[in-house]
């Protein structure tokens, strides 16, 4: 069995993101072996879709459940599509969570998170409206 931990670091001791879409890093994992892949989510900048894609992609993965804060309505709809269970995680550590779901500690996402509009209300990334502009 695959799961997937949205996680703001590469490995095991890094701390799980509360975000699914626009997580830092996915670690996809067998829990019984802990073998692990950390992949960079190429998404988390998007302007939107960011829970479609990343979604998606646990679905090429061959991902059966996620765990991960909180799922958008796009994201979790995907994922329900896909057959991908999503849990809760109650924060700490990935290494944390994985003994979480071990122990059936993890209750299972029944509402659905909130639409992120992007990254920011801002119109521009990292150029100020100095004198002149």
């Amino acid at each position: 069995m695959k799961i997937a931990i949205t996680s703001m670091g590469a490995d095991l001791d890094a701390q799980v993101d509360p975000r699914f879409g626009r997580a830092q890093y996915f670690i996809i994992i067998d829990p019984d072996t802990m073998e692990f892949e950390a992949i960079e989510n190429q998404g988390n900048e998007a302007a939107h879709g960011a829970g479609i894609q990343s979604g998606q992609l646990m679905s090429s993965r061959g991902v059966q459940a996620v765990i991960t804060g909180s799922v958008g309505p796009n994201a979790h709809q995907t994922l329900s599509a896909a057959g991908i269970e999503m849990y809760q995680s109650a924060g700490g550590t990935v290494a944390q969570t994985i003994d979480d779901y071990k122990s059936a500690k993890l209750k299972p996402i029944s509402e659905i998170g909130p639409a992120h509009r992007g990254m920011g209300g801002g119109g521009g990334r990292g150029r100020g409206l100095g004198p002149g502009r």
